[in-house]
């Protein structure tokens, strides 16, 4: 087996839409260095002043350097039928994956990171850069920042990882099932392999342990593994793999109960890196209250977050119709329900129906409006055989889930609210309850 241990300098860190300024391949037959190769780029772009200062390559020195297209059939040819190494191998994978591509080329070659391998073959080492651990083990590096003298270090690092019982763990880590070869750099397999394979939501932490992302999965390991096995260039997605340093999971009964605790868990940590479900959370709702007339009067109003409502609306314009379609099938005084604010004349006010006969219109209205608006529960397996997963639906929204015992029997919403955590409602939430319930109407108890 041939490994292709690779260093490059770029124009930028990610591949999408920056270039390659140097690239250096040292063909490694497991004994000793059998081919190398190494050029300057021309990226067809600009080199920012510091990627200048810090790798001494400037738009000069590339400028009659060929391009990318103009070697990639050699580094093709050099990299497809070997293993490809690197020092943080994602990073110079992406970008000559995706020069490749733009070539007309499709590398498919297996990866092998020297970080992660440092950290199996000399573990508790203050450092795993390449630097740092070339100097922890004394060995020298000539011509720090360019392909050329980075490559040939990580060549001699190579080598004395192979010479200190390497190959054991590069076999595990090249197998098919191994994950060594897509994961994050900074995050450990055995805590990918601690995921079950259950319904869950997950949490991508920084190195600041603070959360970044939440998901949910019906198999979290799966899903988890899945985040990091494609090596798309966008600089969206680079950093965002960058950033992940650990991952920690809440197990759950079904899917659905995944679903409304990451929808939860996204409105109540904002992580950066999530993008739906990050809409405002609802703002207005309808009330009904009497005046000093004693007349039942409705109305829309932006949402009070301790003061009963009859029904929630993500726009003012929902509320209107609402209640627009209410005046009109139940001949509701437009100006009682602030529809139409023309205020009252003397007359107009003595003309109205008497409170008694009105009210009783509304509610009718209410009423019917309940009816159009159910109750019920979702009961489904819990996590263990004494317990069962039950959502609640009161008046049309979401109130709350959590674990009951199978023995309770669910006859009305006061006890079962006792059991029961309540959560906030949002559109999302709600439609993949009545969706589920729908699809499993032999688990819906109308209440």
């Amino acid at each position: 087996m041939n490994y292709a241990i690779v260093d490059i300098e770029t124009t930028g860190g990610h591949a999408s839409a920056n270039g390659i300024t140097e690239i250096a391949v040292y063909i490694h037959n497991g004994e000793r260095v059998i081919k190398h190769f190494e050029t300057l780029i021309n990226p067809q772009q600009l080199i920012p002043k510091f990627i200048t200062s810090l790798t001494g390559i400037d738009n000069n020195m590339v400028e009659d350097a060929p391009t990318f297209d103009e070697v990639a059939d050699v580094l093709f040819e050099l990299l497809n039928s070997t293993v490809f190494v690197a020092h943080n191998v994602n990073f110079d994978y992406s970008f000559v994956k995706h020069q490749l591509k733009q070539s007309g080329y499709d590398l498919t070659a297996k990866k092998l990171c020297t970080v992660r391998l440092g950290r199996k073959i000399f573990p508790n080492l203050p450092s795993y850069s390449l630097g740092n651990l070339c100097r922890s083990l004394k060995i020298n590096i000539e011509n720090r920042h360019r392909a050329g003298g980075d490559a040939k270090a990580t060549a001699k690092l190579f080598e004395f990882m192979l010479a200190n019982g390497a190959q054991v763990h590069i076999d595990q880590m090249l197998k098919r099932s191994s994950a060594e070869q897509w994961l994050p750099l900074n995050l450990d397999k055995a805590v990918i392999d601690k995921l079950p394979a259950k319904p869950g939501v997950y949490y991508f932490h920084n190195n600041k342990d603070k959360i970044i992302y939440v998901g949910k999965a019906i198999n979290l390991k799966k899903r988890v593994s899945s985040h990091f096995t494609h090596n798309d260039p966008d600089q969206k997605r680079q950093n965002f793999i960058r950033t992940i340093h650990k991952v920690s999971f809440k197990q759950c009964a079904t899917e659905l109960e995944a679903i409304v605790l990451e929808s939860t868990e996204i409105k109540r940590l904002w992580p950066r890196y999530n993008k739906s479900q990050k809409q405002p959370e609802i703002k207005y709702a309808l009330y009904s209250f009497e005046d000093n007339r004693g007349y039942i009067r409705l109305a829309i109003d932006k949402k009070k977050k301790h003061l009963p409502h009859l029904y929630n609306f993500n726009l003012l314009n929902e509320g209107l119709v609402l209640i627009k379609n209410m005046v009109e099938e139940f001949k509701l005084d437009a100006r009682l329900c602030f529809i139409d604010k023309t205020p009252f004349t003397e007359k107009e006010a003595q003309a109205l129906e008497p409170p008694v006969v009105y009210n009783d219109k509304i509610k009718k209205a209410l009423d019917a409006l309940t009816e159009k608006l159910p109750t019920f529960a979702l009961v489904d397996d819990g996590m263990s055989e004494d317990e069962k997963l039950c959502l609640l639906i009161e008046r049309g929204s979401f109130w709350g889930m959590g674990y009951v015992p199978r023995s309770f029997t669910i006859k009305d919403t006061g006890e079962l609210k006792s059991l029961l955590n309540a959560y906030a409602d949002n559109d999302y939430i709600r439609n993949n309850i009545y969706s589920f319930a729908e699809a499993n109407p032999h688990k819906r108890i109308r209440l």
